[in-house]
C-alpha cells in the first residue's frame, strides 16, 4: 500500500502515472494506424 499512496500522493508518481498513460495512448494510436494502412496496402496490391 505504500507504494500506492507514493505513486498517488507525490509529482514524481503522478508524472510516471502521466507518462506510462501517455505511451500507452500513443502505442495504441500508431498501432491502429499501421494496422489501417496495411489492410489499404493489401487491398491495393490486389
Amino acid at each position: 500500500m505504500e507504494a500506492w499512496k507514493l505513486l498517488i500522493g507525490s509529482d514524481i508518481g503522478l508524472l510516471s502515472l502521466f507518462t506510462i498513460g501517455f505511451v500507452v495512448v500513443i502505442g495504441a494510436y500508431l498501432y491502429g494506424y499501421a494496422r489501417k494502412h496495411m489492410e489499404e496496402d493489401a487491398r491495393n496490391a490486389k
